[in-house]
């Protein structure tokens, strides 16, 4: 069941990740209306060239709904967000940092809205999300999906 919950026994928090992290790669993006692709395909080919295509589908429409509200709602004009994915054993976290001074939450949107489901999509699709304090401006949003022990071809 997915959840917000950053102090529960399998969401990594931060430091546990850094500390055991096998694979990682992080890319700083302009504020525009490509960054959500950008930030897509960034992803999806790190983990292609670690041979982690699992759940590929997934994180990358986690990583676009993160990447969309990073760019409408976190970063200002002007500024950047960052992109990081990381693989450790078994968990695959991805990261997307802004300086804004909001904190996103999920809401339910009206029928005949077009938008307010991002964070809907990815708490059913993640394992766990959460929102954490950076250093400095902003925020880190992320995401956590379990994979298998063994990489994909």
């Amino acid at each position: 069941m997915p959840s917000t919950l950053p102090d529960e026994s399998d969401t990594l928090a931060p430091v546990q990740v850094l500390d055991s992290a096998v694979e990682h790669e992080t890319m700083l993006f302009d504020r525009r209306r490509t960054t959500p692709s950008a930030a897509r395909s960034f992803v999806a080919e790190a983990l292609t060239r670690w041979g982690r295509t699992e759940r590929l589908d997934d994180i990358r429409l986690c990583t676009s709904e993160l990447a969309t509200n990073a760019v409408l709602h976190g970063a200002p004009a002007g500024g950047q967000v960052l992109v990081r994915v990381e693989m450790q054993a078994t968990v695959l976290r991805i990261e997307v940092h802004d300086s804004g001074n909001g904190r996103p939450e999920k809401r339910e949107a009206r029928d005949t809205a077009d938008d307010g489901r991002g964070l809907l999509l990815v708490s059913a699709v993640a394992d766990h999300w959460g929102v954490e304090a950076r250093q400095g401006p902003g925020k880190c949003v992320w995401a956590v999906f379990h994979q298998s022990a063994v990489p994909t071809c």
